[in-house]
């Protein structure tokens, strides 16, 4: 079994575009794919926002991964969020 954690972000009031243009700067940095990264998904929540919910390795990879990508948040104007951080007992990929 794959451990890990899974990560939950709600951004209100957050586009599609606003998403795509930080979904194409974070992977054509340098560092991309982050240490500890597993998967990524994301779409509209329902309610005129946008969740993206991911999997690392470790909570720590994951704010590893925040400090790098906190430029191209504020670039892009990403509201400071709050991420929702559970363990993960079993993650399975292809």
């Amino acid at each position: 079994m794959r451990k890990g954690v899974v990560v939950t972000v709600e951004i209100p009031g957050g586009t599609q575009e606003q998403y795509e243009e930080t979904t194409r700067l974070i992977q054509a940095a340098e560092w991309f794919p982050p240490a500890g990264f597993i998967a990524h998904a994301s779409g509209p929540d329902g309610t005129g926002g946008w969740r993206i919910t991911d999997f690392f390795e470790s909570e720590e990879d994951f704010l590893a991964f925040v400090e790098k990508a906190r430029p191209i948040f504020e670039q892009t104007g990403t509201p400071q969020i709050i991420p929702r951080v559970q363990q993960a007992v079993n993650v399975v990929t292809r």
